[in-house]
């Protein structure tokens, strides 16, 4: 029988489950409570321990689809032993399963309402255990901190740099893949580059003679031998332009026709041809001397961008801008057109094919499957400079910023910035996932640290006043002298022996602020004072 993908995977998990349930599940028993944890009003933590080994195995079960569910089930665990949620027997559950949780999810939403979740839950808690106070809740607050949010954030982390590891190696692997290709492509066009040398050079000269030729041949002073011998060097050449065109096009790449412009024509003359056929376009500032692979790609970018125009927006104004910045030691090329005009376009002086072959290449007019922008910025890129193509008010635009000096390295790839902008992403990412939690984090500790330290002062009492206490007086009476604040909110501390028996009432103030152990107990029976003593509790 064929298993499923699902199964082959479940199969594989299956033995780092079971190590993390038996990690999550051997410290329960382990542990070494404190004798204050055992006491009401807690479940019995034996129990408790017992109830664990099935609750951890199913979270760890669960784990994978719903880390949030799995990262509840020892925070509830805790729960049910203490309102104030720090427990040694479920810490260890808490701090892996918390780690998970931000390792498995991707966003922050999951684990920020987690955390948010259980300090609503524990208070809810403390309400409804009797003997609990607003002390307990901030020492819940305070657990579920160092517990809960700490450790997610580390397995956000940990999930983060994975990402980044991740992209990091797809994009190799597309370099990888788009390197293979280059060496193919570099050699198409380094054919393509001798095809347009031979052509702009020779093809340019032989129709120079037979030009020469056809003038000779028509030429009245000249007797019939010389027009004979004008008009047969007049075929010659053609011939040898249509053999020459043959043979160029061997070496050009498929699809590609030669160029029929000398190669040292100019921007200038560009546009000003584009204007002599109809096109409606303008052409402002002119350009310094610029390295020769710079001049020729300046020269391909207004030729481009003019050729699009074209065939995308025909009858649309374009505006040809050539400047120089010398302050970043770049010339700027930029060409944009309008949006086409509404409505029947006026008549042009040429047609757009007869636009084509007289001032842009032909197989770039005719149809470049979208792919003429990819080589105008590689050949930018060549150069040293820098393309961004985009759309602009209705039209489009196309900038280049070429070096005016020789020798300028090639700018990187788009593979290279891309991996470059992911790596910024990831840490930016992982930026906000860490400052905002802790961020919060450091002002509830504030909050909570400036809580304590102002309950504390204020739950002092002072050695001459209970010094003056004497047994039978009314609690009425002592209550002008008595502080504001006992130790631990009004709860019972931690440690503090018995009442004393037949006692109504026990408070409990700080002797000193800085210590709540020992402290001063004052019971009352019938709303009068009858014991008071010095005892020792528990120091948090």
């Amino acid at each position: 029988m064929n298993r499923s993908f699902r199964d082959i995977v479940a199969m594989k998990a299956f033995p780092a489950d079971l190590l993390l349930w038996l990690a999550v599940t051997v410290p329960v028993f382990l542990a070494n409570e404190s004798p204050e944890v055992r006491q009401p009003p807690g479940l019995p933590l034996p129990w408790v321990r017992i109830a664990a080994v099935p609750l951890l195995a199913l979270a760890v079960a669960v784990g994978r689809r719903w880390p949030v569910v799995a990262a509840a089930v020892p925070v509830g665990l805790a729960l049910a032993v203490t309102p104030e949620l720090y427990t040694d027997t479920f810490m260890i559950p808490q701090l892996l399963l918390a780690f998970l949780l931000g390792r498995r999810t991707a966003g922050m939403r999951a684990g920020l309402l987690f955390f948010t979740g259980v300090c609503l839950a524990g208070l809810v808690a403390v309400n409804l255990t009797p003997g609990s106070t607003l002390s307990n809740w901030l020492s819940l607050v305070t657990t579920a901190v160092t517990n809960i949010l700490l450790p997610w954030l580390a397995g956000r982390y940990v999930r983060q740099h994975d990402g980044l590891i991740r992209s990091g190696w797809e994009l190799a692997e597309r370099l990888e893949r788009e390197q293979s290709l280059i060496g193919e492509r570099m050699r198409l066009v380094e054919r393509s580059r001798i095809a347009g040398d031979m052509h702009d050079s020779l093809g340019h000269e032989l129709s120079l003679i037979a030009l020469s030729a056809a003038a000779l041949q028509v030429h009245p002073g000249r007797d019939e031998s010389a027009r004979q011998a004008a008009a047969e060097l007049r075929v010659s050449a053609a011939r040898s332009t249509e053999r020459l065109r043959e043979i160029i096009g061997v070496l050009r790449e498929e699809g590609e026709s030669a160029p029929v412009l000398p190669s040292g024509d100019t921007v200038a003359a560009l546009v000003e041809r584009a204007a002599a056929s109809g096109m409606a376009v303008t052409l402002h500032g002119e350009l310094e001397p610029l390295p020769p692979m710079a001049d020729r790609a300046a020269y391909r970018v207004v030729q481009e961008a003019l050729t699009n125009a074209t065939k995308h927006a025909p009858g649309a104004a374009v505006t040809v801008r050539l400047g120089t910045d010398h302050a970043s030691g770049e010339a700027e090329v930029t060409v944009v057109n309008a949006a086409p005009p509404a409505g029947p376009l006026p008549a042009p002086r040429l047609g757009t094919a007869a636009w084509a072959g007289a001032v842009a290449r032909p197989a770039v007019a005719s149809g470049s499957g979208g792919y003429g922008l990819v080589s105008l910025d590689e050949r930018v890129r060549l150069a040293g400079g820098r393309l961004r193509a985009r759309p602009a008010d209705g039209g489009f635009a196309v900038t280049a910023r070429l070096p005016l000096t020789a020798g300028a390295a090639a700018t990187p790839p788009d593979s290279q910035r891309e991996l470059a902008l992911a790596r910024r992403k990831v840490r930016r990412r992982v930026i906000d996932a860490i400052w905002l939690p802790i961020a919060a984090a450091a002002a509830l500790t504030l909050v909570t640290s400036g809580y304590d330290l102002y309950t504390a002062r204020r739950s002092v009492l002072d050695a001459g006043v209970y010094t003056e206490l004497r047994v039978g007086q009314s609690l009425a009476s002592l209550g002008s002298r008595l502080p504001a604040y006992q130790v631990d909110a009004g709860g019972r501390p931690r440690g503090a022996p018995a009442d004393p028996r037949g006692a109504d009432e026990c408070r409990f103030y700080r002797i000193r602020a800085n210590s709540p152990s020992p402290a001063y107990r004052l019971c009352f029976t019938g709303g009068r004072l009858s014991h008071k003593d010095e005892v020792p509790t528990v120091r948090r």
